[in-house]
């Protein structure tokens, strides 16, 4: 039977190269992410590790950065997702590294949570379909991606998504990393809860405060620990 109740789907972790991204997860969780790949439409590229957890099951973090030798298929009018063309992101990326900046929900019906969204002033962006191949067949999923890039609320509002069909975790190894806890803030507060009890995930801890992202996790070589967002 389909899961009817919205999820965390993955964590963001964008980087200037993808190099970048892999030798900051080995360092910092002591794990070595595993296979990813292209995505033609935007002009990115990542790789993965699973998360287990038990309030989001089919959880992963995600190593993203841009493509130096791709073209987004993508009109040029339209910036690529989670602001990864933003210039001030890129400063940032290069000066500091790899950071987690976002997360994505999984949700049932993304048209109906985009709706729900925009009940309350809400614009998450079109709902734009894409795909990648893999070793074990092509994913496909739907996803809301604002022609701004635009993560909206800092980051802290999820970008949504609705898999058809394999959801990459089923070929995922386990690492023995599991995701504890995912908590926000932000100086609207008030309007994050309203935007996550919409999507059907009231359940997600927000506090007033700087915008921001902590992810609780336990890992084998490192423990329990704390990955934060910069301010």
């Amino acid at each position: 039977m389909a899961d009817t109740r919205a999820h965390i789907d993955h964590l963001v972790v964008a980087a200037h190269t993808l190099d970048e991204g892999v030798a900051w997860c080995e360092r910092t969780l002591g794990i070595t992410p595993g296979a990813g790949g292209e995505h033609p439409l935007f002009g990115t590229h990542n790789r993965l590790l699973r998360l287990d957890a038990v309030d989001a099951p089919a959880a992963y973090l995600e190593v993203i950065a841009i493509d130096p030798k791709a073209t987004p298929t993508r009109p040029p009018t339209q910036r690529r997702w989670f602001d990864l063309d933003e210039p001030a992101l890129q400063q940032r990326l290069r000066r500091d590294g790899p950071q987690l900046v976002h997360w994505v929900a999984r949700v049932p019906d993304i048209d109906t949570a985009l709706a729900s969204l925009g009940a309350i002033g809400i614009q998450r962006g079109p709902v734009v379909s894409a795909s990648r191949q893999t070793a074990h067949g092509l994913l496909q999923w739907r996803i809301s991606v604002r022609d701004d890039g635009q993560r909206l609320f800092n980051g802290a509002l999820p970008t949504l998504i609705q898999w058809n069909g394999t959801h990459p975790t089923a070929h995922m190894p386990g690492c023995g990393a599991v995701l504890r806890r995912l908590h926000l803030r932000h100086p609207g507060a008030a309007g994050l809860r309203a935007a996550l009890q919409a999507i059907g995930l009231p359940d997600i801890g927000v506090s007033d405060g700087p915008a921001g992202l902590a992810v609780e996790l336990d890992t084998p070589a490192r423990g329990r620990f704390s990955l934060l967002s910069p301010p």
